[in-house]
């Protein structure tokens, strides 16, 4: 279970580069004059927060999900200022950056850093509870990171959690009270976390690309 973001810490966190850099050259000069000239033709976000303190990450557990944990003799729970109810669970933004563009115009087009700090969800069982905790959304590299405890005992730190395919995000959309909504991705278990539960609750059933849910982000954009 070591397989974790280290590699891509350095490479993806924060805001991902809209063009691609050269590799190390003689032509250092003229490769960085090409991409400043790249990055000059770039469109404009259509939105940007550069400081996010709000609102939430909810998702909309699927039933396979649900069914999954129930088979195991799991039970979902929350941590911190998360809140479970109506079969979604939410976690409040606490901070980050978000940019978006017009699809088809800048790839990725939602391109950023969403944190979740002091909050997380439980999985139980009699005698071990698996906490998972304080999570970042990288959306340029689709992935979901966040800290992890067994039985109140550290686990892993920044460890890639769930996968998320944007291929199903739906169009930024306006919200009341000065928000902004990206509805649609699917969180899936990702390949870490299900070896980290799978040799933590004694069993082989979690499957990595379990479908957890579809995501709502709502930010706040003043």
């Amino acid at each position: 279970m070591s397989n974790y973001r280290k590699a891509l810490v350095a490479a993806a966190i924060g805001t991902l580069a809209l063009t691609p850099l050269a590799a190390c050259s003689s032509n250092d000069s003229n490769a960085s004059s090409n991409v400043s000239a790249a990055a000059a033709t770039q469109p404009a976000p259509v939105a940007q927060v550069d400081n996010l303190t709000g609102v939430s990450t909810a998702v909309a557990l699927d039933s396979g999900f649900t069914g999954a944990l129930t088979t195991l003799g799991l039970t979902p729970g929350v941590v911190g200022t998360a809140a479970l109810a109506d079969g979604s669970v939410s976690f409040p933004i606490t901070g980050g950056n978000v940019k978006y563009w017009e699809p088809g115009t800048v790839d990725p087009y939602v391109q950023g850093e969403i944190m979740h700090d002091g909050s997380g969800l439980s999985l139980a069982a009699p005698g071990t509870v698996v906490e998972l905790t304080d999570f970042a959304i990288d959306p340029g590299t689709s992935l979901l990171t966040g800290d992890v405890s067994v039985n109140g005992a550290p686990a892993a730190a920044d460890a890639v959690l769930f996968d998320l395919n944007g291929r199903t995000l739906k169009p930024l959309q306006t919200g009341p009270n000065d928000t902004a909504i990206l509805q649609g991705t699917e969180v899936k278990i990702s390949e870490d976390a299900a070896g980290l539960l799978n040799e933590t609750f004694k069993t082989d059933a979690v499957k990595p690309g379990l479908l957890v849910g579809i995501a709502t982000i709502t930010i706040a954009t003043k």
